[in-house]
């Protein structure tokens, strides 16, 4: 075996192969065996809309749902997700109709850049699974691991609360 040969060898047996359901979507991903979740969906899976912030774990702009709780992607290991179910912004969306939640944002201006969005509403729709009628603590409690620099909070506060009541409409 040649040099070249044997590198390729090398690198491949530090590939992993896993399966998991992303977006409600089983999926079979091939990649280096260090990468992290952020990783592996931004580059290997081409869904960039988990965004790369801090990559320490500070900003919670890579917060993505792992198992229907909210982790952030950039410290864990795309190792620790075999057969497990991850949803991000994109799998929010059903049939290209945006999630309450999505819609709450966008009508209330509850971004501004946007780079801090994507944590937060998955963030949000871990706790609306959770709570259906969070209070203002709830929802301050949820979101106290995303940082956002532009809004000061309270448009996001109020765009959770609207979707509160578009996602409870219909049970009374």
């Amino acid at each position: 075996m040649n040099d070249s040969e044997e590198s390729r060898v090398l690198s491949e047996q530090k590939n992993a192969h896993i399966r998991m359901i992303v977006n409600d979507e089983e999926i079979e991903v091939s990649f280096a065996a260090y990468k992290t979740l952020l990783e592996v969906l931004r580059e290997d899976l081409r869904l960039s809309g988990t965004k790369h912030g801090c990559e320490l774990g500070e900003c919670g702009a890579c917060a993505v749902l792992l198992d229907g709780e909210p982790v952030l992607s950039c410290l864990t290991l795309g190792l620790e997700c075999d057969g497990r179910v991850i949803t991000t912004v994109e799998g929010l969306a059903v049939d290209a109709r945006l999630h309450p939640i999505q819609e709450a944002f966008a009508d209330l201006g509850g971004t501004q850049c946007g780079y801090c969005t994507p944590g937060i509403l998955v963030t949000v729709k871990a706790l609306l699974d959770r709570v259906s009628r969070p209070t203002r603590e709830q929802i301050r409690e949820a979101l106290s691991g995303v940082i956002c620099r532009c809004t000061g909070y309270q448009q996001i506060f109020e765009s959770v609360e609207a979707a509160v009541e578009r996602t409870t409409e219909g049970e009374s």
